[in-house]
């Protein structure tokens, strides 16, 4: 895969970059210039791109390391912000005098505001690069985020937290863009666990901080440990480089031949187009595709879960265990571990199938190679799910349950991992980039509204009974990825729209 194909393969990148990476030749010298001699000279400055030393994919390692490390750290904090809040609900519905559900909400505008971020990311980054949405999205997300620490009441704090949600989301897609843009195909695996391994690790320390942060000092420092993490994690932005070739490529073009800025597409056809790929080409995805319904599904299911937690956890170790909101909050250390166990899990699996494949043929690699993690991850939840159902009692020690949560956290990693990278190997560029927007709207309509009800299903069910009834869900999706990976080249052929390697 070359330099430019690199570039259109970026996770749950939302742009609207339907043009070549480099700049097209004139009408003028299209008209004096045979097709064969444009497509030499093509091949040349491809080939002479690829070896240019100041573009991202060739920076030197320790220099693409920091350029997505930060990057990386700024998706940990703002999925920590999902989380943080979750301990403060309490003295939430104290303050406000309002019922646990109400109290609860705010966690769920929150996740919905990152549901919804990608859709400010895409013109942000086509006009300023990828360093336009980390610079200016993330300090507009923590003066929201400072400001619902002073919310007056329960419907200011729901809307703070949307904004915050909406703002702080919109550096989710462009990081793993950033990935792309700095890592060759055979790398990426391990570029891309990682970059996905931090969205998942923040609203693991979200209740650990968030439990002791309002144990003593009330619900508004959430609100206050969030939005200063958020601007220290923020201000490392300001010492990195644009990635993004097209930025790049039109930015040294202007500069070498002084000419003025290109024109843009009107601002309706640019909406329109990234209303297309964010919002109405995933939901008919969602409808039509099979590979994309059920891996969405999947994917947002397991995502929710780990959102029941939030509630569940403080419920179930109060209740047995007697444990406080700070003790509490340390239970999800255990998700932690288990994400961190996923990461190694993913490169290992890849580097054993796809890469090898990919090394001997590389034009014959199948995208269901990338399932493997998935299909191994897939047994991890109705394992971890039942074993934390009927291990939560008083005669079995505190630290079974905790253990228990650790493979459901491994499997759900590698769930999501393998299916984002099947998605991207699957589809064309931009329509990848709707799958990965698909996956993502239902991940965080689901992971925000279950906590709504979660409680009340545990009262009802009992411990045992609600989380096993998650376990049997779990039981039933887990055939999904060990399915398409027998069935998947026949789905891809059947697809309406354009796949890749779909013969």
């Amino acid at each position: 895969m070359s330099y430019f194909e690199q570039q259109d393969v970026a996770i749950q990148d939302t742009h609207v970059d339907v043009e070549r990476a480099f700049p097209k030749p004139s009408v003028h010298d299209s008209e004096k210039t045979e097709s064969t001699t444009d497509i030499t000279k093509a091949s040349i400055q491809d080939a002479a791109l690829e070896f240019d030393a100041s573009l991202p994919m060739n920076w030197p390692l320790l220099k693409k390391i920091f350029n997505i490390a930060v990057p990386s750290l700024l998706c940990f904090v703002v999925a920590f912000g999902s989380s943080i809040y979750a301990p403060a609900v309490p003295d939430v519905m104290r303050s406000f005098n309002v019922s646990e559900t109400t109290a609860i909400l705010p966690l769920t505008t929150y996740v919905l505001g990152l549901a919804f971020g990608p859709m400010l990311s895409a013109p942000i980054s086509e006009t300023l690069g990828r360093l336009g949405t980390y610079r200016f999205t993330v300090p507009i997300s923590a003066i929201f985020t400072l400001g619902a620490g002073f919310a007056p009441n329960i419907h200011a704090l729901c809307a703070l937290r949307f904004f915050a949600g909406f703002f702080g989301g919109a550096p989710l897609p462009v990081a793993s863009g950033s990935a792309a843009d700095l890592f060759r195909p055979k790398d990426f695996a391990i570029a891309g666990a990682f970059i996905l391994y931090f969205p998942f690790l923040g609203p693991a320390f979200g209740p650990v901080v968030g439990g002791f942060a309002t144990q003593d000092n009330g619900w508004k420092w959430s609100q206050y440990v969030l939005a200063i993490t958020m601007v220290v994690l923020w201000i490392p932005v300001w010492f990195l480089e644009e990635t993004y070739l097209k930025i790049i490529l039109a930015r040294r073009k202007q500069k070498l031949e002084a000419v003025e800025q290109q024109s843009k597409p009107p601002a309706s056809k640019l909406l329109f187009g990234i209303l297309f790929i964010t919002l109405l080409r995933p939901a008919k995805m969602l409808v039509t595709e099979p590979i994309v319904t059920f891996l969405s599904l999947y994917v947002a299911f397991g995502f929710a879960v780990v959102f029941t937690f939030f509630s569940s956890v403080p419920y179930v170790f109060g209740l047995v265990y007697d444990f406080d909101r700070g003790n509490s909050g340390l239970v999800f250390l255990s998700i932690a571990l288990g994400c961190t166990i996923a990461v190694p899990t993913v490169i290992i699996l890849d580097r054993m199938t796809y890469q090898k494949v990919m090394r001997l043929t590389p034009e014959k690699v199948a995208p269901e190679l990338r399932l493997w993690p998935a299909m191994y991850g897939a047994i991890g939840l109705p394992v971890s799910l039942f074993w934390f159902a009927w291990s939560a009692k008083k005669d079995v020690h505190w630290i079974v349950p905790i253990i228990a949560m650790v493979p459901f956290a491994w499997g759900n990693l590698c769930i999501y991992v393998s299916t984002s990278m099947y998605l991207i190997d699957t589809y064309a560029a931009l329509t990848a980039a709707s799958a990965i927007a698909a996956n993502g709207l239902l991940r965080y309509i689901l992971g925000g509204t279950f906590p709504l009800f979660t409680i009340q299903m545990y009262e009802k069910l009992g411990i045992g009974w609600a989380t096993s009834l998650l376990g049997f869900f779990s039981l039933a999706m887990l055939p999904i990825p060990w399915v398409l990976y027998i069935l998947g080249p026949r789905i891809r052929g059947a697809s309406h729209f354009e796949t890749k390697n779909s013969s």
